[in-house]
């Protein structure tokens, strides 16, 4: 139970790294760049997830194995992360279609999807990816 929590504590100072980066590259592409807020999170999605991806390889899994080489987990972890990515857009363009001044703001409904998904991306990276103890040789 204590590793549990020690990886649930992990994972959320990760997920808390990969918002930062979510929502500065969301917020810089449309405030300054003026970039679409729809397209914006592509980019920010792929850069969040790669830096979670990092940390979560280098820190909360850090005892597990995804018996992957690193860019094929990279993948696979993008794909898995993909299932909470869905739910996150959803929150973020309900909330940009329902509130028209969060346009100038896109980091706020950014934040909040990214709340929700972490649920799913926990289960999903801890039962999916990175299931199996890493065995001392």
């Amino acid at each position: 139970m204590v590793k549990l929590s020690r990886e649930i504590t992990l994972f959320a100072v990760g997920g808390i790294g990969g918002l930062v980066v979510d929502t500065g590259i969301v917020q810089l592409l449309v405030g300054f760049a003026h970039w679409n807020p729809y397209l914006a999170r592509v980019p920010s999605f792929l850069s969040a997830a790669t830096f979670t991806w990092w940390w979560n390889r280098r820190y909360t899994f850090a005892t597990r194995r995804s018996d992957r080489a690193a860019h094929a987990e990279l993948l696979h972890w993008i794909g898995l992360m993909s299932f909470g990515a869905v739910i996150n857009y959803g929150i973020y363009a309900l909330l940009l279609m329902s509130f028209p001044a969060l346009h100038r703001w896109p980091a706020l409904p950014a934040a909040a999807g990214s709340v929700v998904a972490a649920l799913v991306n926990f289960s999903t990276a801890r039962g999916m990816l990175f299931k199996s103890p890493k065995t001392l040789v």
